[in-house]
């Protein structure tokens, strides 16, 4: 992708998201940016800004069709029309299969799976119509894996991965890359939070290497697309 490019990372405040922004910002993106919470996206703009990144961002909640219309005009209006759109924002609630409520598993649903078809479906007409894009969606190792714990997450992340498998046959001949990233454990506040899953941080992924992943992704040759890649602690 042109450096000038604009794009637009989700779940942005925390975690993978958060360092896939300034990547993408230091690697010469103009870099917009949303996630749920207004302070907490006011601060990273500011962050974002001051390491001399072109930033924009607007709070939305991926799940809600109404906020991700606004997220995207918002950013497209700052920023220019955007050309890579990175869904990022996920949950991640483990728990015994009995004591998984209907709750968890909506709320699961709703940002993992639909605020990814809503977002995706929000940036899509003008890179159709420019015939040049990407969407890189960013799975787990739990969308060909299952775990304990993990019903709902990996249910959502396998179907990420089938979404974006669909999603690049009808997509690559309009000149628009479909990228699906499946990290392995990452020391992230959302792993942390799970009692039930228990991972070293000094032998797991850092947020910058799925970054990374992703911005090397982005810069191969337009001829060239890695549609899966796996990425793993090298020795957990």
């Amino acid at each position: 992708m042109p450096p000038s490019t604009s794009a637009l990372v989700t779940g942005a405040t925390h975690g993978i998201g958060r360092a896939t922004a300034f990547a993408l910002g230091r690697a010469g993106y103009r870099v917009g940016v949303c996630a749920r919470t207004a302070a907490k996206l006011e601060s990273l703009v500011a962050e974002l800004r001051a390491a001399g990144i072109e930033a924009a961002g607007r709070p939305a909640d991926v799940a809600d069709p109404v906020q991700v219309t606004s997220a995207v005009h918002h950013v497209s209006r700052e920023l220019g029309e955007i050309g890579v759109l990175i869904n990022n924002a996920g949950v991640l609630i483990a728990r015994p299969i009995e004591e998984l409520t209907l709750e968890d598993w909506d709320a699961t649903m709703a940002t993992n799976l639909r605020g990814l078809f809503l977002m995706t479906r929000a940036v899509l007409p003008p890179m159709r119509a420019r015939r040049h894009g990407a969407i890189v969606n960013v799975a787990s190792l739990a969308a060909r894996n299952g775990f304990a714990g993990g019903s709902a997450y990996v249910a959502s992340k396998h179907a990420v991965l089938g979404f974006g498998r669909a999603l690049l046959l009808e997509l690559r001949k309009e000149g628009i890359r479909v990228i699906t990233v499946c990290p392995g454990s990452v020391d992230t506040g959302m792993l942390r939070d799970q009692p039930m899953l228990k991972a070293d941080p000094a032998r797991i992924l850092r947020p910058e290497d799925v970054a990374e992943t992703i911005l090397h992704s982005l810069r191969l040759p337009e001829r060239a697309l890695v549609s899966e890649v796996d990425i793993r602690p090298s020795n957990p």
